[in-house]
C-alpha cells in the first residue's frame, strides 16, 4: 500500500527522515515537494514526523502535466466520488505543488468542480487559494480532513501528475504550544523548533520494528504511549531547555539529558513537568543530570543519541574572518572532546544524530566544521542517505548566519 507525503520547507530533511524510519526502498521522491511511501498506512505514525506536512491517500497518477487535461479528468471522476462521501455540506480545496498555474486558474478549476458536484445534489463550499497550495492552518480551519472535507493535492513529477487526498496535516497548534508556551525558553542558547527535534530523533533512531510501529499506531490520538512499547532510551548530552527530551517523550521514548549548565537542567526539569500536565506523556520517563559532555560518564545506557550540540556564538551580522575562525575553533574543540568521550561509553553500532554548526558565508554556501572530515579518525562512520545528499542536511533560513547541519553517525 502506498501513501503520498507532502514534505516541509526543506524537503530533503523530510526525505531523509522517511528513509531513516522506513528504508530507502520504501521511499520514492516525487517532484521537489513530496514522496510516495510504500508502507501500510496504519504504520505511518504521522504525528511523529517533523519533516512531512501532509499525509495523503494516493488516488491516481496521470501521464500528463497539462492542467486542462487534469481538469477534464477531475470533472469526469469527482461527481461520482462525491456520492460516496457522508451526507452534509462538502468542503473542497485544491493544492498544487510544482505547477505554474495562476491563482485565478486554480480558482476557475475549483468553481468548475463545485458546479459539477452540485449537479449530484450536494452542497459544496470551495476554499479559496491565496497561494498554489493550502497551508496546514487553512486545511485545519476549513475541516478539509474531516468527514465531508476533500483537499485534492496535485504534485508534478516529471511528465506525470500524482494526485492525492489529504488525510492528516501537521497539528501546528500543538507545535506552537510546545514551542512558545513551555515555561522556560532561552533565546541566547538558541531555540530548537519541535519539528526539527522530531527529525533529529528519527534520524538517530533509524528503522523502528514494525511491531513497535503497529503498537504506537493502535493507540488513540491524545492518549500517552506507554514507555515499554519502544523500550528505548534517548540520550541528549547537550539538552539545553529540553526540546529534544520533550519530543522524545511524546514519541514514547525514555530520555536522559545532561548539560554543563545547572540552569539548563532546571529549565528542562520544569519544561518536562509542564509537558506531563498538558500533553499525553507517560510520567517518569526522563532523567536529568548536570554534566560536561567532554568528560561526563553517563550512568544510564542509551539506545541512541539525539542532540543539538554546541553551536558557538550567535551572530546577527556576518563576523570578521578572525572571529569566525575562533568560533569554529571553539566548537571544534568541544565537539571533538565530546565524541572522544562518548565513544568509550556506547556500544558499537550505536547511532547518533547531531546538529552541529555550519556558517552561511554566502546565500546557500556554508563553512563546515573540520570535525566532519575527521569522523573516521574518531571511531565513527557517517551514515549517508540514498535520497538526500550529505550537504543537503542543513536546517537554515536565508537570513541566518549560524545554521544547523545534521550528521548521522554510528560508533565503529
Amino acid at each position: 500500500m502506498e501513501s503520498l507525503m507532502i514534505l516541509g520547507r526543506q524537503p530533503e530533511l523530510g526525505l531523509a527522515e522517511l528513509e531513516s524510519l522506513y528504508g530507502a526502498d520504501a521511499v520514492q521522491p516525487i517532484g521537489a515537494h513530496a514522496a510516495v511511501v510504500s508502507v501500510d498506512p496504519c504504520l505511518l505514525a504521522f504525528d511523529r514526523l517533523g519533516g512531512s506536512t501532509k499525509f495523503c491517500k494516493l488516488l491516481a497518477t496521470l501521464e500528463t502535466t497539462t492542467w486542462s487535461d487534469i481538469e477534464k479528468f477531475l470533472l469526469k471522476v469527482s461527481p461520482e466520488h462525491s456520492k460516496d462521501m457522508p451526507e452534509g455540506k462538502m468542503q473542497l480545496g485544491l493544492s498544487l505543488y510544482g505547477f505554474d498555474e495562476t491563482i485565478n486558474r486554480i480558482t476557475a478549476t475549483g468553481l468548475s468542480l463545485k458546479k459539477a458536484i452540485r449537479k449530484t445534489g450536494r452542497s459544496v463550499r470551495l476554499i479559496p487559494n491565496k497561494n498554489s497550495e493550502l497551508n496546514s492552518a487553512q486545511v485545519i480551519h476549513n475541516h478539509l480532513t474531516g468527514r465531508t472535507g476533500w483537499e485534492l493535492v496535485f504534485v508534478r513529477h516529471g511528465n506525470q501528475t500524482v494526485i492525492g487526498q489529504s488525510i492528516k496535516v501537521q497539528d501546528i497548534g500543538a507545535y506552537t504550544r510546545r514551542d512558545r508556551e513551555r515555561p522556560n525558553r532561552d533565546a541566547k542558547v538558541g531555540m530548537l523548533p519541535p519539528k526539527l527535534a522530531q527529525i533529529i530523533i528519527n534520524l538517530a533512531a533509524g528503522r523502528i520494528p514494525e511491531t513497535a510501529l503497529k503498537s504506537i499506531c493502535d493507540i488513540p490520538a491524545g492518549e500517552p504511549i506507554p514507555l515499554p512499547i519502544l523500550n528505548q532510551t534517548v540520550l541528549d548530552p547537550f539538552c539545553g531547555s529540553g526540546v529534544i527530551l520533550q519530543e522524545a517523550l511524546l514519541m514514547g521514548y525514555k530520555t536522559y539529558g545532561t548539560d554543563i549548565e545547572p540552569r539548563m537542567i532546571e529549565y528542562s526539569q520544569v519544561n518536562t513537568q509542564w509537558l506531563e500536565k498538558h500533553f499525553p506523556v507517560t510520567p517518569d520517563g526522563v532523567g536529568l543530570s548536570v554534566g560536561d559532555a567532554r568528560t561526563y560518564t553517563w550512568s544510564i545506557p542509551c539506545n541512541f543519541v539525539a542532540s543539538e550540540t554546541y553551536l558557538g556564538r550567535p551572530f546577527t551580522s556576518f563576523p570578521s574572518p578572525e572571529v569566525l575562525q575562533q568560533t569554529i575553533k571553539d566548537c571544534q574543540k568541544i565537539l571533538h572532546a565530546f565524541l572522544r568521550n562518548i565513544a568509550n561509553q556506547i556500544e558499537p553500532g550505536t547511532r547518533l544524530c547531531l546538529a552541529v554548526p555550519a556558517w552561511q558565508i554566502k546565500q546557500n554556501q556554508f563553512q563546515h566544521l573540520p570535525l566532519i572530515d575527521q569522523l573516521t579518525d574518531l571511531g565513527y562512520t557517517r551514515w549517508s542517505f540514498e535520497h538526500t545528499k550529505d550537504d543537503q542536511l542543513i536546517y537554515h533560513r536565508s537570513e541566518q548566519i549560524v545554521a544547523r547541519e545534521l550528521i548521522v553517525i554510528t560508533r565503529n
